[in-house]
């Protein structure tokens, strides 16, 4: 019983502790997250949307090679292996 009560009273104060440490405002043993950079997110976004759309522009067109059926492959055996094995 005796030991409970201890235990209880241990507990108790190191709560205490904890309210009074947060209640009076102690440092903080992380440091806050301070944003840095983006000066403009603006002109940071319109960016983004022209690369994406430069992007998408290019694709479109990769589109209509493969869709017109116009598309040729040359295959070309490379030169000498120089010094390497075989590849499987």
């Amino acid at each position: 019983m005796a030991n409970t009560q201890r235990l209880l009273v241990v507990v108790i104060g190191l709560q205490l502790m904890i309210i009074a440490g947060q209640w009076l405002g102690a440092p903080s043993y992380v440091t806050p997250v301070q944003a840095q950079g983006a000066k403009d997110p603006a002109a940071d976004r319109a960016a983004i949307v022209d690369q994406l759309q430069s992007a998408n522009a290019k694709l479109d067109k990769m589109v209509d090679i493969l869709a017109s059926g116009n598309l040729q492959v040359k295959v070309v055996q490379p030169d000498e292996a120089k010094g390497k094995a075989p590849g499987r």
